[in-house]
């Protein structure tokens, strides 16, 4: 096994990393609602840039539409519980980090008890009900999260702070009729490219380095290969980040969140 100041060489001669940043990378627990798309490629960086203990949930088996753009997996994980085998294979990538897997749907019931051990939230979800989720769970327990969504050829990402602005602040409250990937489609490198972004913020977070996307909805068109930027205000009749009223599961967008 390769030692510590090889494998991570690269950090260690980086003015605004060095040393004392590789043990914050090393200290930090992170937790990605998703292993999917998103999940895929920030997990392996997160993994590889040896974020100390790294957590996955996320409820659904590989399925073979899967492999056109969700790169932790292959023929040989079909069938398999998507949590386990991102977990295998970040452990057999970094064997220096811990690596938890939780095979479950995030809901109500136990969103609190996961999200509990952990600092930072990556949102690798592609659906609104978890969405809602998360943010709620996040700002009610006071911990980052790191957005992002993709449809087709287009895709957004943020870093919301439990002070605000939060997902609330830009949607109030679940769309009627809303789509995802598996009926729009999705071009396979987009969330790559997107899963990255998302790695990139939550390194920057753990390291206190660089400007955050917070306040800042970053849009990404893949077919003109152009980035948008747009300024996040915070919501001052927020029903969550704001006014912290209790939300019924109907507004919520429903009990149970597939994380895919």
């Amino acid at each position: 096994m390769a030692r510590k100041s090889e494998r991570y060489a690269r950090h260690l001669i980086l003015p605004k990393v060095g040393a004392n940043g590789q043990l914050k990378l090393e200290s930090a627990r992170v937790l990605c609602v998703g292993a999917g798309g998103l999940g895929s490629p920030a997990l392996l960086y997160l993994a590889a840039a040896g974020v100390g203990t790294i957590g996955i949930v996320d409820g659904d088996t590989v399925d073979v539409t899967n492999l056109q753009r969700q790169v932790l997996f292959d023929e040989a994980s079909l069938g398999k519980s998507k949590a386990e085998c991102a977990r295998e294979r970040l452990q057999a990538l970094n064997p220096l980090i811990d690596v938890k897997a939780y095979p479950v749907r995030l809901d109500e019931a136990n969103v609190f008890g996961i999200f509990k051990d952990y600092d930072c939230i990556v949102d690798g979800t592609d659906n609104f009900k978890a969405k809602y989720l998360i943010n709620d769970a996040c700002v009610a327990m006071g911990k980052v999260s790191v957005f992002a969504g993709i449809l087709q050829f287009e895709a957004q990402c943020t870093v919301f702070h439990p002070d605000g602005p939060c997902y609330r602040c830009l949607f109030p409250a679940p769309p009627a009729g809303g789509v995802n990937c598996a009926e729009a489609g999705v071009l396979g490198v987009l969330p790559g490219i997107v899963g990255a972004i998302q790695a990139a913020e939550v390194l920057k977070h753990i390291l206190g380095i660089g400007d955050s996307l917070r306040g800042r909805l970053l849009l990404f068109d893949a077919l003109s290969m152009e980035f948008t930027e747009v300024k996040i205000a915070r919501n001052p009749e927020c029903r969550i980040c704001v006014k912290r009223e209790p939300l019924s599961s109907f507004e919520r967008g429903g009990n149970e969140c597939a994380a895919r």
